[in-house]
């Protein structure tokens, strides 16, 4: 009778891996409990004992500083606007860039603001120190102005990233206050062809 072939243990994660997997699986529970979520409920997500959590952090705020830093990273939404080809047409590049930056809007204050409303104080010193849009905006900024190419315009691209990105800003702020918010094509064809009716307007 032969023996059963024994069964090979998954290769333990690297320190950068494992940190990262227990911060995705906070990140969900953030958004529905903020602050309050246990370490317990961390655990049981990450699929790990609740002690491998305090072995990757040294306490509940510093994992929870992570998460607000993971989700003002731009990286992937930055890699989505950069993979768009060149030639598909304008108003299609922004209208991806637009719906694209409205969901790390969404993401970004769905965290923070989860965070806040329970009483949570980041004390993460490089967050308190930064000045100015977070670093993961000004990425998504420079990845939208390089959507318009070659198109010749009136102003420069960083210009009129800026100026698209502050419509999709104020737009999604809207939703707070109960207000209907307009979808990533209206907002893109009101940037560029204005609110006033054309000859060609019904």
């Amino acid at each position: 009778m032969s023996e059963e072939p024994r069964r090979r243990r998954a290769p333990a994660m690297s320190p950068e891996d494992r940190r990262e997997a227990i911060v995705q699986a906070t990140l969900p529970l953030v958004v529905k409990a903020g602050a309050n979520v246990t370490t317990s409920q961390i655990a049981a997500a990450a699929g790990i004992a609740e002690g491998t959590v305090f072995r990757v952090f040294k306490d509940k705020a510093e994992l929870l500083d992570a998460c607000i830093q993971r989700a003002l990273h731009s990286d992937e939404e930055v890699a989505r606007l950069e993979a768009i080809p060149a030639d598909v047409p304008l108003e299609e590049r922004l209208t991806s860039g637009v719906a694209t930056f409205s969901g790390y809007l969404d993401r970004m204050w769905g965290v923070i603001g989860a965070l806040r409303e329970s009483g949570y104080q980041p004390r993460d010193e490089d967050h308190k120190k930064h000045k100015g849009p977070p670093i993961g905006m000004q990425q998504l900024s420079e990845a939208v102005a390089g959507l318009f190419g070659e198109e010749e315009l009136r102003v420069s691209p960083d210009l009129a990233a800026r100026m698209l990105l502050g419509a999709v800003f104020t737009n999604r702020m809207g939703s707070g206050f109960g207000q209907t918010t307009a979808e990533p094509a209206t907002i893109v064809d009101l940037f560029l062809h204005g609110a006033l009716k054309g000859e060609t307007d019904e």
